[in-house]
């Protein structure tokens, strides 16, 4: 019998499988530089967007982050009861809702910069390695944005 009919079924030979793993591990790396900030990676990475653009719709949330509404409304609930953001419906288009930073939103941006050199730490990848790592990630970010 020829096995081999079976082997791309074989987990070591999932390109999903280590970029699952290595995600999952990367936000669990994350997570004691993270509570200092008292944020989840997935409020982190929100706030990131948010300090990049200052002022963004939900929609262009969505985009940037790759998440639907469903999953970023309770997320920007928690951030607003936090004081973090406001949301308030855009004047020009009603159907629009706005996400712009606090003064307490914007002053976390500074108690923040120490994450990405703490994580820089905790990867054991060259600056040449890290930045092929990117590329190719973005490279696959890009392929499935084209697929849709």
């Amino acid at each position: 019998m020829n096995d081999h009919i079976y082997d791309p079924l074989k987990l070591q030979n999932q390109l999903c499988f280590p970029l699952y793993v290595c995600a999952k591990e990367t936000i669990r790396l994350y997570k004691p530089f993270l509570d200092e900030l008292n944020l989840t990676y997935t409020q982190y990475i929100t706030m990131l967007v948010l300090w990049e653009h200052g002022c963004v719709s939900v929609k262009e949330l969505g985009e940037h982050l790759f998440l639907d509404s469903g999953t970023l409304t309770p997320l920007l609930k928690k951030l607003e009861s936090r004081g973090l953001i406001n949301r308030c419906r855009c004047k020009h288009d009603e159907r629009s809702l706005i996400v712009t930073l606090t003064e307490e939103g914007k002053a976390l941006r500074e108690r923040a910069l120490d994450v990405p050199r703490q994580m820089a730490s905790c990867v054991n990848l060259s600056p040449e390695e890290t930045h092929t790592l990117y590329q190719l990630l973005y490279k696959l970010l890009e392929a499935s944005k084209a697929a849709e």
